[in-house]
């Protein structure tokens, strides 16, 4: 008994000192605690005090310990499944989970195929290519939910879609798992009939012990508490249930599942709450970290050989790409953009939890032997700890606070419009033509907006007391005069507009300020102004700068945009935006479209063709108005250089025709801009 109240301090402490320290690394605890069960075990301690601490007679305690803390968190997993999370989006969400689970399943049996020889007996090949086959296609739906929850991911589309995928993966995991489990608990000499009634455990529990369960409901209402009758009755059906399939050779975890599914939903959000905090307590706190600790010691990673690293290299690529490219090829065929699609992809990839359970019931059972546990192990190891990095790399944070704030919109029914930046320099006046390349770049998306951002430098030399600004405000009211007329040409296209105008100490060093302060989608810049560099640099979103021979233009007969030519755009592979320009200014005005840039540009062209645009392929003709990338090599004669904005997703050519087909649509504002300055 003394040796084992010390394992079980050992543990306790192992896992929550190697929970935290993960934590504090961006990962889940799950992999703390499963690493604290690797370094106690074989792996580092050896069998000379590994044995004496966690030897073969305190093994059995441990893992009695570490199955009611599975008990409880299966019932937990089935309580918290929300049917809800796929409303809405069921189709996309079955399309994906399906990709993301029959792929990886079955290069998980072709594999287990080709090392059954070395690691099962002929009697079991079943049972392990099919258990192969569904460890492979796991996702963890408790640390995928932690991932999301912890970057705010729950609240935007993309989480919401992701819970839903894994809802689903999670019950078809379940499932195909219970089957597996028969399949092996059938083999068993004993019993082999009771692994029938499985399915007549499952239709009792859905037919007659779920509306029993939903009594419960009006007793916790009577008492206004959880009481200490209620708690027992749950926990009863839940240890019963338990049995149930354990005794039917299927595993007691399932039994554990499905009771937490058929708990009552409906006004029981209050119960179900207390149950989950007197569960939780126990379970989260000190057997959860036990089964994983004791997970972990079945690893014996000094055992492994080049040839069992020849096989683990095997079993992450089968895991990582099968899940990664199922789920992305599922996700595309949706229509969900790339970036999206990789992202969901990379998130349904996280194994944790669910695999080092699933493992658990094959080294039970008998279906894996130690080495090729240990390998799967180290896989869920690896799949849940690179899932936080990927997915911060392909969505980074200021992608999350975004889509945030769009749903946030969206939430109180506002539509945010399309705010494009023009800077307009002097003379105000003469800028008609700038504005009007702004007002069609607006017509991209609707509603849309277009501020017309303007800096105007205090008079030089020093004001004295009493000498007035009459002149100078009256100058700065003339200029505001001619850019209200310009936003008001600008109304008559479509799209709002307003005037953002003031004095500046610094034009070229507030000018910045000024551009990022408005929040824009996307800023027209001419080359020309002062701190040009500034505010190109510091700006987000897509830019399109004016050149300095375009500038120069200052009559509408001459400025590019306004003569009757086609529009030319150098196309590079991989970045849409100067095409999509491009785009936008040739339908705005009824202009031909040129690609130019080899294949990918004739692809490109034909692309639109499709789509009804005139567009061609081919050099760019005389007299056309040229669009390019803002790069280092951008071709010389460029009337337009655009550069994309951070984190752009490539661009839907049917989805952007279709937007500057439609009709304009009303402005609400996306955030308020600054007021102009007014004498």
């Amino acid at each position: 008994m003394d040796l084992l109240l010390l394992d079980l301090v050992i543990v306790l402490a192992a896992a929550r000192l190697f929970g935290a320290l993960a934590r504090r690394l961006g990962q889940p605890p799950v992999i703390g605690e499963i690493v604290a069960g690797i370094l106690l075990g074989p792996t580092l301690l050896g069998p000379l005090i590994g044995d004496q601490l966690f030897g073969p007679e305190m093994r059995p305690p441990l893992q009695a310990l570490a199955n009611v803390g599975l008990v409880l968190f299966m019932f937990v997993v089935g309580l918290e499944l929300d049917q809800k999370l796929v409303r809405g989006k069921g189709r996309i969400a079955v399309t994906v989970a399906l990709g993301s689970t029959v792929v990886p399943f079955v290069l998980g049996c072709v594999l287990a195929l080709a090392v059954a020889d070395e690691h099962v007996g002929g009697g079991r090949t079943l049972p392990f290519v099919l258990f192969m086959g569904a460890a492979m296609a796991a996702t963890a739906f408790p640390v995928l939910a932690r991932i999301l929850t912890d970057r705010g991911m729950q609240r935007i589309t993309l989480g919401g879609l992701a819970l839903a995928s894994a809802a689903v993966i999670d019950v078809l995991a379940w499932t195909v798992l219970a089957v597996v489990v028969g399949i092996a608990g059938a083999g068993e000499a004993e019993g082999q009939w009771k692994v029938l009634l499985a399915l007549p455990y499952a239709l009792v529990m859905f037919l007659v012990v779920k509306p029993l369960l939903a009594r419960l409901v009006p007793a916790y209402e009577k008492a206004g508490r959880l009481t200490p009758g209620l708690l027992s009755l749950v926990l009863i059906g839940l240890i019963g249930s338990a049995w149930a399939t354990e005794w039917m050779h299927v595993h007691f975890i399932f039994g554990a599942f499905v009771f937490g599914t058929v708990m009552p939903r409906e006004g029981a959000e209050r119960l179900n709450h207390e149950i989950l905090e007197r569960l939780e307590q126990l379970a989260v706190l000190l057997l959860l970290p036990m089964f994983f600790v004791v997970a972990g010691l079945n690893v014996n990673l000094r055992e492994l050989d080049l040839s069992s690293l020849g096989t683990l290299a095997a079993i992450l690529a089968v895991a990582i790409g099968g899940k990664l490219l199922g789920s992305y090829a599922a996700a595309r065929t949706q229509r969900l953009p790339a970036r999206q699609s990789w992202t969901l992809a990379a998130l349904l990839n996280t194994r944790g939890l669910t695999e080092i359970v699933i493992l658990t019931v094959g080294l039970q059972k008998g279906v894996l032997d130690d080495e090729l546990y240990s390998l799967m192990v180290v896989m869920a190891l690896v799949t849940t700890a690179m899932t936080g990095p990927l997915v911060r790399r392909l969505y980074p944070d200021r992608r999350v606070a975004r889509d945030i704030a769009d749903a946030e919109r969206a939430a109180l029914g506002v539509s945010a419009a399309h705010r494009v930046l023009v800077i307009v320099p002097e003379p105000a006046a003469e800028q008609a033509p700038l504005v009007g390349l702004a007002t069609a770049l607006a017509l991209s998306k609707t509603p849309s907006e277009v501020v017309l951002g303007h800096l105007r430098p205090y008079p030089a030399g020093r004001l004295e007391v009493g000498s007035g600004l009459s002149s100078e405000l009256a100058e700065l009211a003339e200029t505001l005069q001619e850019l209200e007329t310009l936003a008001a040409a600008a109304r008559e296209r479509g799209p709002d507009a307003r005037v953002v105008s003031r004095f500046g100490a610094d034009v070229a060093g507030e000018l910045p300020g000024l551009a990022s302060g408005a929040r824009p989608d996307l800023l027209v810049l001419p080359a020309g102004v002062p701190g040009h560099a500034g505010v190109r640099d510091g700006a987000t979103c897509r830019v399109v700068t004016v050149a300095e021979s375009v500038t120069k233009s200052v009559t509408e007969s001459s400025y590019p945009f306004e003569q009757a030519g086609p529009v030319a755009v150098h196309h590079r592979p991989g970045d849409d935006a100067a095409a999509h320009v491009a785009l936008t200014l040739a339908m705005s005005r009824g202009r031909p479209l040129v690609v130019t840039g080899g294949n990918r540009a004739s692809a490109l062209a034909q692309r639109l063709v499709r789509l009804g645009v005139e567009a061609t392929s081919g050099p760019v003709p005389e007299g056309a108005l040229v669009v390019a990338a803002d790069t280092a090599n951008a071709p010389e004669g460029a009337h337009l250089l655009v550069r994309a904005e951070q984190d752009a997703d490539p661009v839907d050519w049917a989805e952007a025709v279709s937007a500057l087909r439609a009709p304009a649509a009303p402005v609400v504002p996306a955030a308020p801009v600054p007021p102009a300055v007014r004498p």
